[in-house]
């Protein structure tokens, strides 16, 4: 059974405010919680049906993790889901840290305010490798529910930082390629061994600071009418396009 104070908890957690005070998060659903489990996460409390834990038993007790059995409407009624039958976790929110790196590809998201477009995004980077993600201060939280649920999984593989995108990319000798309406064809760009890879707001696009950075600016040819692409299915096409020109 489920605590009313746990509960309180849990609803607070759904809020920026609360989940930055308490460095904590919530993760809901039989695949994001089982995925949770196998990740470098700080599981610090978990609530799941008796069919959940019986099949999870073993990463249960590996992780260490103060768990109790529920229902699956208690499940529903503590947390975002409409229906739940599985589980639902509280877990340690990373550190903010600068990630290494070396010979890759990286996103950079430029005020992506929608909080199922960063969770497509962040699925779609995990597809093509990518492992991290440079965001600005703007973009929509990593840990906001609706994020996590939209990454059917992949946050626990993809890191997300975020920073002063100006100050970040200042001086960087690695080619920055700028989604645009207008640009070079993706299908005529020779796309280095490395390079950052900058996705802009969905209704303003790439913010003038960064615009004025970009050392290659790149478009998806337009076949039809349509005025423009929804900022995660331009990143999926324009990472198919990268990833296949390597091959």
């Amino acid at each position: 059974m489920i605590s009313k104070a746990k509960v309180k908890f849990i609803k607070s957690l759904q809020v920026k405010k609360y989940r930055k005070e308490a460095q904590s998060f919530i993760v809901e659903g039989a695949k994001g919680v089982k995925e949770l489990l196998q990740s470098d996460f700080q599981i610090t409390w978990l609530a799941g049906t008796s069919d959940f834990l019986g099949e999870n038993r073993d990463s249960i007790s590996l992780k260490k993790v103060e768990w109790v059995e529920t229902t699956e409407r208690e499940l529903a009624t503590s947390g975002t889901f409409s229906t739940n039958n599985a589980a639902l976790a509280i877990a340690r929110l990373r550190p903010n840290l600068p990630p290494q790196l070396k010979n890759e590809f990286v996103l950079v998201l430029d005020d992506i305010r929608d909080p199922g477009n960063l969770g497509t995004i962040i699925r779609t980077a995990d597809w093509y490798g990518i492992k991290n993600i440079i965001a600005s201060v703007e973009t929509a939280d990593f840990y906001n529910p609706k994020v996590i649920t939209a990454t059917m999984g992949s946050f626990s593989r993809v890191h997300v930082y975020y920073v002063s995108l100006t100050d970040y990319l200042f001086g960087t000798d690695w080619p920055l390629y700028g989604a645009s309406l207008t640009g070079k064809s993706l299908y005529d760009t020779n796309f280095h061994t490395e390079g950052f890879i900058v996705i802009g707001n969905e209704s303003q696009g790439i913010s003038p600071a960064i615009h004025s950075m970009i050392t290659q600016h790149i478009t998806i040819p337009r076949i039809g009418r349509a005025e423009s692409l929804n900022a995660s299915i331009a990143t999926a096409v324009i990472l198919d396009n990268v990833f296949r020109s390597k091959k």
